[in-house]
C-alpha cells in the first residue's frame, strides 16, 4: 500500500512536467516570470535571515531599551486589536448586511487607511487629535494629550490594523448563511440570542483571522507611529521605531529586530493561510 501511495505522486508529478513540456514558449515565459518574482520576494528575506548575528543575539535582545520596545509593541498591537474588534464588527455588519445610500463610499473611508501612505496617516492624525487639531482643543481641555505618548502610538497602530479586520468580518458576514439567522429568529430567539449563538460561532474563523491580520500590522506600525506619536524610548519607541533607531548606531541589532518582526508575520501568514485563501488550510 505504501508503495502504491508513494507511486502517484510521483506519476502525477511525471504528468505535470510533460504537460508543462507541451505548453509551450507562453508557459516557460510564465514560469521564467514567475521564478522572477519568486526571486524579488525571496531574496530580501534571504539576505536578512543569512545576515542576523546569532552571536550575542541573546544579549541584544535582552537590552533594556529592546525589552521596552518589545513591551511598547505588544502593548499596542493588543489595545490596537481589542480596538478594532470593539467598533470593527459593528462597521462589518452594517457594510455588509444594511443597504443604504453611500455604503460604497462608507466602505470606503473605511478601507483607506490600507492605502494611505503610513505617514500620511500620521499626518491626518495630528490635524484631528492634535493640539491644533479638530478635537485637539477639547482633548486638551480635559487633561489629554494623545500625541507623542503611548496612547497614541495605540491610535496610530489602530488607524492602521483596524481597516484589515474590517475587510475580513465583512467578507464572513456576507458569505455567511443567512437562513441559519432566520430559522432561530422563527423560533423566537432574541437578537441578542442570535448574535450569540448562531453569528458569532459562525464567524469565529473571521474574527480570528481578521484579528490576526490586525494584531501582526499593528505589531509592525511604523509611519504613522513616528509621525504622530514620535520616538520616545519607553513611550511610544517600538519594535519598529527600534530598528530604525539602530540601524544608525548597531545594524546588526537592526537586522536581529528585523529578523524577529519578519519571523512574527511569516507565523502569522502561515497560520491564516486558509483563511486568507477562502478554504480550509492546504500544504
Amino acid at each position: 500500500m505504501s508503495r502504491i501511495g508513494l507511486a502517484r505522486p510521483r506519476a502525477s508529478a511525471r504528468r505535470a512536467l510533460g504537460r508543462l513540456r507541451g505548453e509551450g514558449p507562453a508557459t516557460l515565459l510564465l514560469l521564467l516570470l514567475a521564478g522572477l518574482g519568486l526571486a524579488f520576494f525571496g531574496l530580501p528575506i534571504l539576505g536578512l535571515v543569512l545576515r542576523v548575528p546569532w552571536e550575542g543575539a541573546l544579549a541584544r535582545l535582552t537590552r533594556p531599551t529592546t525589552l521596552d520596545a518589545l513591551r511598547l509593541s505588544l502593548l499596542a498591537s493588543l489595545w490596537a486589536t481589542a480596538l478594532a474588534l470593539t467598533f470593527g464588527f459593528p462597521l462589518a455588519w452594517l457594510l455588509a448586511r444594511c443597504e443604504f445610500p453611500g455604503r460604497a463610499w462608507l466602505r470606503a473611508l473605511v478601507m483607506l487607511p490600507m492605502v494611505l501612505p503610513p505617514v500620511v496617516a500620521g499626518v491626518a492624525l495630528l490635524t484631528a487629535f492634535g493640539r491644533r487639531g479638530l478635537l485637539g482643543p477639547w482633548l486638551s481641555a480635559r487633561g489629554v494629550e494623545l500625541p507623542f505618548s503611548t496612547a497614541g502610538a495605540v491610535l496610530a497602530a489602530t488607524f492602521v490594523a483596524a481597516p484589515f479586520l474590517v475587510v475580513t468580518l465583512e467578507a464572513g458576514l456576507s458569505s455567511a448563511d443567512w437562513r441559519l439567522e432566520e430559522a432561530a429568529a422563527s423560533l423566537g430567539a432574541s437578537r441578542w440570542m442570535i448574535l450569540r449563538t448562531v453569528t458569532l460561532p459562525a464567524l469565529r474563523p473571521s474574527i480570528l483571522a481578521g484579528a490576526a491580520l490586525a494584531w501582526a500590522r499593528a505589531l509592525g506600525e511604523f509611519g504613522a507611529t513616528i509621525t504622530f506619536a514620535g520616538n520616545l524610548a519607553g513611550r511610544t519607541r517600538t519594535l519598529p521605531l527600534a530598528v530604525f533607531q539602530a540601524l544608525q548606531s548597531d545594524p546588526d541589532a537592526a537586522v536581529l529586530l528585523g529578523a524577529l518582526l519578519m519571523a512574527v508575520s511569516l507565523a502569522v501568514l502561515v497560520a491564516l493561510r486558509g483563511q486568507l485563501l477562502g478554504g480550509p488550510a492546504r500544504g
